[in-house]
């Protein structure tokens, strides 16, 4: 049997890379913008004169904080279903950033009421949650076999991109809460929304749109549900559904199972110490000696440390750190990757909960103190997210890409479901908390390696390329109205 002709190497990004990656530098402006003002302005603006007492109204602005965390991170559940089965990415993203856009303007209007500030944050979660699983997934999209080869540099650059909107966020958004008020605050972060919007829109014409599949008789439910019926039929459990679907369902459910088993037993604790930066650190910071050589911090602009270290050492590691391990003979595996960020999140955690202990003792700490524990947190993010982004891309079929980004997404929910009921419940108080998180992520860090050695990697890209829609429209062919 002859062998296929080899694809051609492709080196050059796809044109129309620039408008997503334009539309998500924009968004995670707005949202980190809202996001690491949020615990504060909890505390110190909507929660004042409901919960007189300072150690209750922490304890309750970081568990609402989580709490919003926690619906961000589960509509991509949805968002991801509805995208890959009857709206295709490009619809679901743009009428979510309308959605999202909505919920920005409530936050602005509504800084003195309740129910109107927690309707605006419900609809963030919605929109920023529902595009979440989308915008990565479709980045990937735009490449075929002739470029898959820049697929990594592609979610480097991704992830890159988003610490740059939250980088400028993080530093100015807590100086305008300051100085200007909620209104301002929380407006700005929705005119860069409202930017994002227009950017992903003006790119419709040059985007590679992947069709979705509609009601799928072959869904990973249905595949799961005939291997049941048919147990015993093949060496796998789910080989027993081929009898009654194709084999690149089965192969695709099989994929959904192997991601979920090495990611959502783990990964959450992960995320249960990085998401706490913008409330435990922030409370934490609150105690500590604001003035760093003249300028004075805010206690939640601290966070800017994280982004601007992201986008220095991620083309470190990527030039420098991961090639010089290849070298060594003991490449740096995503496989290796993720546990050794727990590892490394565990660790910035110990480091805080020694200062947390200091500051107990009567010790007064400055808040610079701080960009230590966001160093070794830097590093596990770098080495957990920006590898579970790629990951979770790569080992999914094409009818699975954006349910198993949700998969990957959904992690985060887990554990901000687990700090908002720990936050709400007041279990921990003091460094004791600081501690608990290290020790759990540590042992999460152990068991995640011991099933990753056991995981067979399997790399899925498009075999081809559909049309962007402006070629499309030139061949003739029908397409629906984006």
């Amino acid at each position: 049997m002859a062998e296929s002709p080899a694809v051609p190497q492709n080196n050059k990004f796809p044109p129309q890379i620039p408008f997503i990656i334009g539309n998500e530098a924009c968004e995670r402006f707005s949202f980190y913008g809202m996001r690491n003002i949020l615990t504060v302005f909890l505390i110190d603006y909507l929660l004042r004169n409901a919960v007189p007492d300072t150690g209750l109204r922490e304890a309750q602005g970081k568990s609402l904080m989580h709490t919003f965390m926690a619906g961000v991170y589960f509509f991509p559940l949805i968002g991801g279903y509805l995208a890959d089965r009857f709206f295709g990415k490009y619809r679901t993203i743009l009428w979510l950033s309308i959605v999202y856009c909505i919920g920005h303007a409530l936050l602005a209007v509504f800084e003195n009421n309740a129910t109107g500030f927690y309707t605006g944050l419900a609809l963030i979660a919605v929109g920023s949650g529902g595009i979440k699983p989308c915008v990565a997934a479709m980045a990937g999209d735009q490449f075929n076999e002739s470029n898959s080869h820049l697929v990594k540099k592609l979610f480097a650059i991704f992830y890159w991109t988003i610490n740059f909107g939250s980088f400028f966020a993080s530093l100015f958004i807590p100086l305008l809460l300051k100085n200007f008020g909620p209104s301002v605050a929380f407006g700005i972060p929705g005119v860069l929304m409202f930017i994002a919007t227009i950017i992903f829109w003006a790119g419709r014409r040059h985007y590679v749109m992947v069709p979705p599949t509609g009601a799928n008789p072959h869904s990973f439910f249905k595949v799961v549900s005939s291997a049941l019926k048919n147990k015993g039929q093949g060496g796998h459990w789910l080989d027993g559904a081929k009898a009654r679907h194709p084999d690149e369902a089965v192969e695709g459910a099989k994929a959904v199972f192997r991601v979920s088993g090495l990611m959502l037993p783990f990964v959450p604790f992960f995320w249960m110490l990085f998401d706490q930066k913008a409330s435990t650190w922030v409370v934490q910071a609150r105690s500590m000696d604001l003035n760093v050589g003249g300028f004075v911090f805010q206690p939640s602009q601290m966070q800017f440390v994280n982004p601007m270290l992201v986008m220095l050492l991620i083309p470190f590691l990527t030039a420098v750190v991961y090639p010089l391990f290849q070298r060594s003979g003991w490449e740096l595996t995503p496989l290796r990757r993720m546990p050794l960020g727990l590892v490394f999140g565990a660790v910035s955690f110990i480091i805080a909960g020694f200062f947390q202990v200091a500051m107990e003792g009567g010790t007064t700490l400055n808040i610079a103190w701080q960009i230590l524990p966001y160093i070794v947190l830097t590093l596990g993010e770098i080495l957990m997210s920006t590898t579970g982004l790629e990951f979770a891309y790569t080992q999914a079929p094409r009818q699975m890409k954006g349910t198993i980004q949700s998969v990957w997404l959904v992690t985060n929910t887990l554990a901000n479901v687990a700090v908002a009921i720990a936050a709400a419940l007041n279990v921990f108080s003091g460094s004791g908390q600081f501690f608990f998180y290290a020790g759990m992520a540590l042992v999460a860090a152990v068991g995640m390696a011991l099933v990753a050695r056991r995981y067979v990697v399997r790399d899925w890209y498009q075999t081809s390329a559909p049309l962007p829609t402006e070629e499309r429209n030139a061949a003739g062919i029908t397409a629906k109205s984006a």
